[in-house]
């Protein structure tokens, strides 16, 4: 319990940064002071300053806003992606679903940082492609959830007796199978949640998350790398943040019931 708690407090200070991050930050997260750059935390830098003279604390909280953003929107892309494939491929059966399944299949055996940059020198960086890149290596976990739930749930008594009644496959689909995989399917999202942050901030760390001038925590800890002696707060901080988000995500994952982290797909976003 003490656990969990921690890891809600985390992540309700971290939405609530990313929410104020215009007035909690001393200065502009662009605003450049070359006279000033690589300066250690002080009363004006409390994290102190990066190569260009930018203020740290000010890009960290930005860069909560873009992770923030960044991983709930590729989740809810995924789940609803992986959901829409899983249920119909799970009802329709035949062609529909050994199709599904192949094209599952083929994805699941892509390592998810080669799928994931080829999306992006595709479609080209940005907060979209950045997005797309990441919920196309997520969204198969939800689909074959979905499917395995669809399959169960379409040979239960209460689909059947509907389907005797005269409903129609929207109706069930809508009305009887999705309600009944939902829980399971957010447990997963719940789950899958730190995965998702950690592969933002490895491509980010590989230069292939939002461009700049746009702070994010992988590039702020790419940046820092070239200054570990000199400047080693430039890694510290955005490194320091990067795990206690993704610990915190871990942990609200590890508490949810026993039955439904068992449901869920054991593969996840793999970067």
């Amino acid at each position: 319990m003490v656990k969990r708690g921690a890891a809600l407090v985390f992540v309700g200070l971290w939405a609530l940064c990313a929410i104020l991050a215009p007035v909690l930050s001393p200065a502009p997260p662009s605003r450049t002071d070359l006279a000033g750059r690589l300066m250690g935390p002080s009363h004006a830098h409390p994290l102190g300053t990066d190569d260009l003279g930018r203020d740290v604390l000010s890009r960290l909280l930005f860069g909560a806003r873009v992770s923030l953003v960044v991983t709930a929107a590729s989740l809810l892309l995924a789940l609803l992606l992986g959901t829409a494939v899983g249920t119909l491929a799970g009802y329709l059966g035949g062609a529909a679903d050994m199709a599904a399944g192949r094209v599952m299949d083929v994805l699941l055996a892509l390592p998810g940082i080669l799928l994931a940059v080829t999306v992006i020198a595709y479609v080209g960086r940005g907060f979209a492609p950045l997005v797309l890149a990441l919920s196309a290596t997520a969204w198969v976990a939800y689909a074959r959830m979905a499917r395995g739930l669809t399959l169960t749930l379409k040979e239960r008594d209460f689909v059947r007796a509907s389907r005797a009644l005269g409903a129609g496959p929207g109706r069930l689909l809508a009305r009887h199978v999705l309600p009944h995989a939902a829980p399971a399917l957010a447990a997963q999202a719940s789950a899958g949640a730190a995965g998702v942050l950690l592969a933002e901030g490895g491509l980010s760390f590989l230069g292939l998350g939002v461009p700049p001038p746009s702070p994010s925590w992988g590039g702020m800890l790419a940046a820092g790398c070239d200054y570990l002696i000199e400047a080693p707060h430039l890694a510290a901080a955005p490194g320091a943040v990067l795990f206690l988000a993704v610990w915190a995500l871990n942990a609200l994952g590890e508490s949810l019931p026993e039955d439904d982290r068992r449901s869920g797909s054991s593969r996840v976003v793999t970067i």
